[in-house]
């Protein structure tokens, strides 16, 4: 089955604007995603879906493949929405421009679970936490599933509660209750057509994450759990703690 890989990547970032074309120890942050993403040698085109022609200048000017997507889209679903009609593969696989410790294997992994999936039409990933700070970070997304692994929410706050006194229990790896979600997504194309169709629910609009656009109009979405931490960058703080981390890795 062909699947094909979009990388949306917005200019216009609040906490830290230009976001992808800041260097990552030499080369661009988009550069450095898209590298990642071709090593997972399973996509048979890996695509750049911005908003922004100097974006677009950059990804063509290391050999990348990118397009230019209207400038209004409320989400990276609904940009990659725009360039799916455009494709005819079956699946197309979502990885944020600003996630460049993707892990290749990551991305089989979802793959490989994602096309023998019978009833959801979406796929994402999740990882467990592991540090407790990360319970009260409204940057690392919560996520809590039925024991099908189907997704019941998404929160920026500490989901499950737990009403108990302390916090490390429990954030014990696989068999914990805590897990971050790795926002990767795979989607049947026929359902990504469909997605910016749908009215933006109140869930969404409060906790400012799309994925629950899906969930709030009862569509269903497998998580798999993830041996790979991937590492966003949201803030300039972010930045340089990615510098710092892919230093150590050379």
């Amino acid at each position: 089955m062909e699947c094909i890989a979009v990388i949306p990547a917005r200019y216009g970032s609040t906490r830290l604007p230009g976001k992808p074309l800041r260097d990552l120890c030499g080369r661009p942050v988009i550069e450095r995603v898209y590298e990642r993403v071709r090593k997972a040698g399973i996509f048979s085109r890996i695509i750049v879906a911005t908003d922004s022609e100097e974006i677009r200048n950059c990804v063509q000017r290391f050999g990348g493949d990118a397009v230019l997507t209207a400038p209004h889209h409320r989400s990276g679903t609904d940009r990659i929405a725009e360039v799916a009609r455009t494709l005819d593969a079956p699946v197309i696989v979502n990885i944020q421009g600003d996630e460049p410790f993707v892990h290749p294997e990551m991305l089989r992994e979802l793959w490989v679970s994602f096309s023998e999936e019978k009833v959801a039409l979406m796929g994402t990933l999740r990882y467990p936490i592991l540090d407790p700070e990360d319970l009260s970070n409204p940057n690392v997304v919560k996520v809590v599933t039925d024991e099908q692994g189907y997704a019941l929410y998404f929160s920026r706050s500490a989901i499950p509660h737990r009403r108990a006194d302390g916090l490390s229990h429990g954030i014990d790896g696989p068999t914990g209750v805590w897990y971050k979600h790795v926002g990767i997504y795979a989607y049947q194309r026929e359902f990504l057509l469909q997605y910016p169709l749908l009215r933006v629910t109140a869930l969404e609009k409060t906790e400012s994450l799309e994925q629950l656009r899906a969930l709030g109009h009862g569509y269903r979405m497998r998580v798999y759990t993830t041996q790979w931490e991937t590492f966003g960058i949201d803030t300039e703080e972010d930045l340089q703690k990615a510098r710092d981390r892919w230093t150590e890795r050379e």
